[in-house]
């Protein structure tokens, strides 16, 4: 419906998700948890740090075996796929063959282990964090925000940020995905410094 205020502005119907209706930038991480006796791996876009501290927050739902595996076992790991990953960063997404949560396509995929908590990661990936889970949050519609602490945080050494180190060579160099709902994706490696005010602080 056009908005009568501003012809350049259509208003939306809030009664309904509004999300598919334009797109927004998100990152692109893969979960892993523990199911059963086997680990599994989950993409997922909406995800982030949870404020300057070391925490972490991902939306899930209670219909996704992510959710029931790390409010069982209490932590969980997340990959930040390299920008040559996304085909196998989609296909984690792949579905469970039985009740164990098997996923037979992640044995195509190399992964390694966690080095304090239970769980792998998506071996072609620049930042892997191994965190305990804080705290899960019901009741935002279907989904809810698990967030958890992050206790050992590794960095491929060409993804590392030295202070001195030229950022935008650093990204061109180690481009970034960034996902782009609904359904698309992109490649960052050309990108510039933000102009903050003079004064500004965190």
């Amino acid at each position: 419906m056009k908005n009568p205020s501003d012809p350049s502005l259509i208003t939306l119907d809030v009664d309904f998700p509004i999300w598919d209706y334009f797109f927004t930038v998100a990152p692109l991480v893969v979960v892993g948890s523990k199911e059963g006796e086997v680990y599994d791996l989950a993409p997922k876009h909406l995800a982030m740090p949870m404020g300057w501290s070391n925490y972490f927050g991902f939306m899930c739902t209670p219909r996704h075996g992510t959710y029931h595996n790390i409010k069982h076992h209490k932590v969980f790991t997340v990959s930040y796929p390299q920008a040559d990953q996304i085909v196998n960063t989609s296909l984690t997404a792949s579905a469970r063959v039985d009740k164990s949560g098997f996923k037979p396509i992640l044995e195509t995929m190399e992964t390694i282990p966690a080095e304090i908590i239970g769980g792998i990661f998506l071996k072609a990936s620049y930042l892997f964090l191994e965190c305990e889970l804080d705290r899960i949050i019901d009741g935002f519609g279907v989904n809810s925000l698990i967030t958890g602490k992050v206790i050992a945080s590794h960095v491929h050494k060409d993804a590392f940020r030295p202070s001195l180190e030229d950022d935008q060579k650093l990204l061109f160099e180690s481009p970034l995905i960034t996902y782009l709902n609904p359904g698309r994706f992109s490649i960052v490696k050309d990108t510039n410094a933000f102009p903050f005010p003079a004064d500004f602080n965190k």
